[in-house]
C-alpha cells in the first residue's frame, strides 16, 4: 500500500477499534449494574437483541446513505451515535432509558461499519482488498479483547466509570475523524433517490445479488459464533467448574490469536488459495470445532477447541467481506449494508436460540452449530461450482 493508503487505513482501524472497544468496555460491569437497578438475565439478553435489532433494521438504509452521501459522513455520524448511546447509558436510572440507549448504539453501529468497509473498498485495489479488510477485522478483534479488560480495570473507580470513559473516548474519536479523515473519493458520490426501500424489500433484493450466498454464510457464521460465545461461560462452569478468571483468560487469548491471524495470515492464505477455497476450508474447520466441543473432556481440551473456532472465524470474516466487496461492483454501500444486516440477524438469533436449547441440554447448541455449518459448507461448494460453470459458459 502507498503511504496515503496506510494513513487512511490506520485512521479507519482506530475508529473501528474504538467503536467495538467502547461497547466491550461495559461487559464486566453489566451484571452488577443491571442488579443495581433491579434487573437480571432477561434484561441482559434484551440489551444484546435490541442493539443487534436496531443495527439490523438500519443497515440497508445506512448502506444507501453511504453510497449517496459519502463514507466520511456516515463514519462520523456512526461514531457520534455510539458516543451518544454511552452518555445516555451513563445518565440512565431506568431500564427503559437503558434500552433506548441500545437503540441509538445499534443505529450508530449500522452507520459506521458498512461505511468503513466501503471506504476500504474505495482506497484499495482488488488485490489489496483482502489485506485491507483483514486489518479492519483485526481492529474489531482487538476492540473485543481490550474493551472488557479496560472496563474491568475502570470498574474499580466506580461502577459507572467505564460508561463515562467510553462516552468520552467516543467523542474524541468523532473529533479525530472530523479533523483527520478525508473522503475516500475526490470526485464525490452519485446522488441517489430520496426514498429508501423497506427492510423486507432490501432483503428480497439481496437474494438476486451475486453475493447472496456469501451473505448467507455471514449470517451463519455470526449465528454460530454468537451462539457459542453466549453459552460458553455457562458451559465451562457447568461442565468443568471453570472460574471467572479461567473464562476471561480463554476469551482474551482467543481474541489475541484472532488479531494475529487477521494481521499476518489472511492475506497470504487468500493470495495462495483464493477466497472460495479458504471459505470452504475454514467452514469445515469451524464445523469440526463444534463437533470436537462435544467430546472435550477437560478445560484444557475445550480451550484448544475454542482457539480453533475463533481462529477459523477470524479468517472467515475478512475473506467473506472481501468476496462480497469484489462481487458488489459499484454498489459497495448497499452490499456492506446488507453484510451488516445479515450479520445482525445472526447476532440476534444466535444467542436467543442457543439459550433456549441450552436449557434443554447443554450440548445441543454445539450440535445445532455443527449441523448448520455442514449444510452451509455444502451450499458454498455447490454455489462455487455453479460460478465456475457460468464463467466457462460465458467464455465459450
Amino acid at each position: 500500500m502507498q503511504p496515503d493508503q496506510k494513513r487512511k487505513m490506520f485512521i479507519l482501524m482506530i475508529n473501528m477499534f474504538i467503536a467495538i472497544g467502547s461497547f466491550g468496555i461495559i461487559i464486566p460491569i453489566l451484571p452488577a449494574y443491571l442488579m443495581s437497578i433491579g434487573q437480571g438475565g432477561t434484561a441482559a439478553g434484551l440489551m444484546i437483541a435490541i442493539f443487534a435489532g436496531a443495527q439490523f433494521i438500519m443497515s440497508p438504509i445506512a448502506g444507501k446513505w453511504t453510497d449517496q452521501y459519502g463514507r466520511r459522513k456516515m463514519i462520523i455520524y456512526g461514531l457520534s451515535g455510539l458516543a451518544l448511546s454511552m452518555f445516555i447509558f451513563y445518565f440512565s436510572h431506568s431500564i427503559g432509558v437503558l434500552y433506548f440507549s441500545r437503540v441509538i448504539g445499534g443505529i450508530g453501529a449500522a452507520l459506521l461499519i458498512p461505511a468503513i468497509f466501503a471506504y476500504v473498498a474505495d482506497i484499495t485495489t482488488i488485490e489489496q482488498r483482502a489485506k485491507g479488510n483483514s486489518y479492519i477485522s483485526a481492529a474489531m478483534s482487538l476492540g473485543i479483547v481490550v474493551g472488557p479488560g479496560v472496563g474491568g480495570f475502570l470498574a474499580d473507580f466506580g461502577l459507572k466509570m467505564p460508561l463515562l470513559v467510553s462516552a468520552i473516548v467516543g467523542v474524541a474519536a468523532v473529533v479525530f475523524s472530523v479533523i483527520v479523515l478525508k473522503e475516500s473519493k475526490e470526485g464525490g458520490f452519485q446522488p441517489a433517490e430520496a426514498t429508501s426501500d423497506p427492510m423486507v424489500k432490501k432483503l428480497a433484493q439481496s437474494v438476486y445479488k451475486p453475493y447472496f450466498i456469501p451473505l448467507i454464510i455471514v449470517l451463519v457464521m455470526s449465528f454460530g459464533l454468537m451462539a457459542y460465545e453466549s453459552i460458553i461461560g455457562l458451559y465451562l462452569d457447568n461442565a468443568f467448574g471453570a472460574t471467572p478468571q479461567e473464562i476471561a483468560v480463554m476469551v482474551t487469548v482467543s481474541g489475541v490469536i484472532s488479531v494475529i491471524v487477521q494481521l499476518f495470515v489472511v492475506d497470504r492464505l487468500v493470495s495462495f488459495l483464493g477466497e472460495g477455497k479458504v471459505m470452504n476450508i475454514f467452514l469445515a474447520i469451524t464445523a469440526a470445532g463444534f463437533l470436537f466441543s462435544t467430546f472435550a473432556s477437560s478445560y484444557v481440551l475445550f480451550f484448544i477447541v475454542t482457539l480453533i473456532i475463533f481462529m477459523a472465524t477470524s479468517i472467515l470474516r475478512p475473506v467473506l467481506n472481501t468476496l462480497i466487496s469484489k462481487l458488489a461492483g459499484n454498489e459497495q454501500g448497499f452490499a456492506m449494508g446488507m453484510n451488516n444486516a445479515y450479520m445482525s440477524i445472526g447476532n440476534v438469533l444466535g444467542p436467543l436460540t442457543a439459550g433456549l436449547i441450552y436449557d434443554i441440554h447443554m450440548i445441543y447448541p454445539f450440535l445445532l452449530g455443527l449441523i448448520v455449518l455442514v449444510l452451509t459448507m455444502i451450499v458454498s461448494i455447490s454455489w462455487q461450482k455453479r460460478q465456475r460453470l457460468t464463467k466457462k459458459a460465458t467464455i465459450i
